[in-house]
């Protein structure tokens, strides 16, 4: 079973930074993409970063500047480092990763993150 955990959110005015946190773990033997996404009170969840397993990154437009992905393979970790905060970045946000759990299958299964609550005041 695997389980993502993600920390990190809270309340901070416009301008001010946060850094959210997701852990992976249980039957884990590798971990491709991982990835952050956020959802906005009515509104559907959209895309904001992802980090391959090579290190190699990608942006939503709304956020290039501002926020960095990194990981840590060894905790099984990713990271966002959010600089630069707007009252419109305040969502609720998601780790996800592209996890194979085991060796003795091809099966790679995208498991979520519960989720944490970023509000930028403004």
């Amino acid at each position: 079973q695997v389980q993502l955990v993600d920390s990190g959110g809270g309340l901070v005015q416009a301008g001010g930074s946060l850094r959210l946190s997701c852990a992976a773990s249980g039957s884990i033997f590798s971990i491709n993409a991982m990835a952050w996404y956020r959802q906005a009170p009515g509104k559907q969840r959209e895309f904001v970063s992802v980090i391959a397993s090579d290190g190699s990154t990608n942006y939503a437009g709304f956020v290039k500047g501002r926020f960095t992905i990194s990981r840590d393979n060894a905790k099984n970790a990713v990271y966002l480092q959010m600089n630069s905060l707007k009252p419109e970045d305040t969502s609720v946000y998601y780790c996800n990763a592209a996890i194979q759990p085991s060796r003795s299958s091809d099966y790679v299964g995208s498991y979520w993150g519960q989720g944490t609550q970023v509000t930028v005041s403004s």
